[in-house]
């Protein structure tokens, strides 16, 4: 405990003539060779209040997992399981980090940062990264498809394989490692960005030879996209083990703020939350460190929102090469698999990587959304709770349930609903999507500079596979500059709107609504800006479109717009530059509403 010094801070209030004693604890830790684990557990195990303050003096730090905490923990959207933990806090009324502009460097299979029902958290001033990554990656070299093989230069120096028998492990850490390649991408080796026309792959080789020139020879039978040669082929493992844990998991907390905390790799997504209300990330970030060969930051999505509420406020970030989505906004959905009686019913978690997670709480408000109609129906107040196992819980409500609720119909929690704000960020070079989102409160996208493999925006509740609910109710999206944006090979447009809905609901009924995109500066090689299914009201204003050639256009016969099942539509006062001709595609649905005026330079197919 040398590395540790104390000092309580005692600050006496008097707010309307009521005496308040905050005591603070602050915690100060001298930098120090060698893993720090140790120091760090016992510091917070050890605090004598229940608002602290850990100060690190200027340093690198570094955390390997010996001496961790271990835990079993349920966590959205990644492999539950026995988690080790460097920094645990429980419970605490409040939680400072200040780094001082510290470097935390941790090795091995490691959840970093828990935050269970804290009142008050705030991290600032600290870089988190590893060791060593959990990928593979090199330079492809030839490719022979007809004898189903590529040949790769693999990247050594700062990463850790091995080839046995035939196949490549990796990382080789602690007892762990990946048995194939499995989730792929290639990228292109000057910018860092997945390559143009680059489809994801789930890479298993029947056999991996090492060339005498020091290549490795991979042959795969069942690949249909082949990587670019000239490209470097970046690889996570497999999709049942390639997400162990966040950087920063916040649950069941508030007032959360999290200032100039960068993430240069982290074992799933960046920072993630749960239930969790009023949240700042600001001047932070997640991007590969200047200088390193690494072609993948984060194995998951920058940053994830799950049930939340109050606000979000993303401002000044910089998001890059993780390998998943920018941000991702969402409640989600349960499926009703037992009415008990009128006023109970047993509701089931349906995705494996949802297992465990708190959908409800007494005093909630729900939805209920009866199948064939996706939208949001009655509301019920929550008076009692019971979990049953890891998918399924029982839910009393205050008032009786409808009387027409069947099973495989859906819940939503109508409460645990946040605002949303992403203002002034940069978004590139990753796998997926900038940003993906799903509430009905207001939504403000704006001042931001995006560019996307997939979709840049999109907007999908869905109630099959992930089941992340809902439908969007009332969205700006303003004063953007979109650019080289669905380069992968997918068909993706700037904004898509896209409901997933399953078969048992009706794919006509209008899902999202209150759209508006405007004053956004847009330079695409491809067709796409706006395709949305299922919206009312979407009004499309002011916006600039230049056609680029940077890349030649991968969907020639698509449209600039294209809707379906919509309703009041408005495209107007937009200015295009460019040679498309395929402006406008509306359904006999969408054309009955539909204003398209005042719009300059676009081209009339001939």
């Amino acid at each position: 405990m040398k590395n540790i010094t104390y000092r309580i801070v005692f600050v006496l209030l008097v707010l309307c003539f009521s005496k308040v004693c905050l005591a603070k604890e602050i915690i100060e830790i001298k930098h120090a060779k060698g893993d720090i684990t140790t120091t760090i557990r016992k510091a917070i195990e050890h605090a004598n209040e229940k608002d602290i303050k850990l100060v690190f003096e200027k340093g690198i730090y570094t955390f390997l997992t010996d001496y961790a905490i271990g835990k079993y923990k349920y966590i959205t959207n990644h492999g539950n399981g026995f988690k080790k933990i460097i920094f645990n806090f429980e419970d605490f009324n409040s939680v400072e980090i200040e780094g001082n502009g510290s470097e935390f460097i941790f090795s091995g299979q490691v959840a970093p940062f828990v935050f269970e029902g804290c009142k008050k958290i705030s991290v600032t001033n600290i870089t988190i990264d590893w060791d060593i990554p959990f990928s593979f990656q090199g330079d492809i070299i030839a490719i022979n498809k007809k004898e189903h093989y590529y040949d790769l230069r693999p990247h050594k120096k700062g990463f850790s394989w091995k080839l046995v028998k035939g196949h490549i492990t990796f990382p080789n850490i602690k007892g762990f490692s990946f048995s194939n390649l499995g989730s792929s991408l290639s990228h292109n080796k000057e910018t860092k960005a997945v390559d143009y026309g680059a489809w994801d792959q789930n890479i298993r080789s029947s056999k991996v030879e090492k060339l005498p020139n020091g290549l490795l020879r991979f042959y795969n039978y069942g690949i249909k996209n082949w990587p670019r040669v000239g490209s470097v082929l970046q690889s996570k493992g497999d999709k049942a083990h390639n997400r162990y844990a966040p950087a920063f998991l916040v649950r069941n907390s508030k007032d959360i703020i999290f200032n100039n905390t960068i993430i240069h790799h982290a074992l799933g997504m960046g920072f993630l939350f749960e239930r969790s209300e009023n949240i700042n990330v600001t001047n932070s970030g997640v991007y590969i460190r200047k200088g390193s060969a690494r072609y993948m930051s984060i194995v998951a999505d920058a940053t994830h929102f799950a049930n939340c509420k109050g606000y979000i406020l993303i401002e000044n970030c910089r998001f890059e090469g993780m390998y998943d989505d920018g941000t991702n906004v969402h409640g989600t959905y349960v499926k009703v698999d037992t009415i008990i009686d009128d006023k109970t019913i047993r509701v089931a978690l349906v995705h494996k990587q949802q297992m465990g997670f708190q959908f409800a709480d007494k005093g909630d408000e729900i939805w209920f959304i009866k199948q064939p109609n996706p939208n949001r129906g009655e509301i019920n107040r929550v008076v009692k709770t019971e979990t049953i196992n890891d998918y399924y819980t029982d839910i009393t409500f205050d008032n009786v349930i409808p009387s027409d609720l069947r099973k495989g119909d859906i819940l939503e929690n109508k409460t645990w609903n946040p605002t949303f704000t992403m203002r002034g960020n940069t978004i590139k070079d990753h796998r997926a999507r900038n940003i993906i989102i799903k509430t009905p409160k207001k939504i403000l996208i704006e001042d931001n500079d995006l560019s996307s493999m997939m979709s840049s925006i999109m907007l999908r509740g869905e109630t099959f596979f992930w089941f992340e609910s809902g439908n969007v109710e009332d969205v700006t999206i303003r004063n953007n500059r979109f650019k080289h944006c669905a380069y992968g090979g997918a068909e993706h447009a700037i904004l898509t709107v896209s409901p997933r809905l399953g078969k048992t609901f009706d794919h006509t009924i209008t899902y999202d609504r209150n759209i508006i995109f405007e004053n956004n500066s847009i330079e695409t090689f491809d067709n796409r800006i706006i395709w949305a299914n299922r919206v009312d009201g979407l009004i499309i204003r002011n916006n600039t479109i230049k056609q680029t050639f940077t890349e030649k256009s991968q969907y020639p016969d698509a449209h600039m717009f294209d809707l379906i099942n919509c309703s009041n539509v408005a495209i107007k006062k937009n200015r295009y530059i460019g040679n498309c001709s395929n402006v406008l595609k509306a359904d006999e649905v969408s054309k009955k509403t539909l204003s398209f005026k005042n719009n300059k330079g676009f081209k009339k197919k001939k």
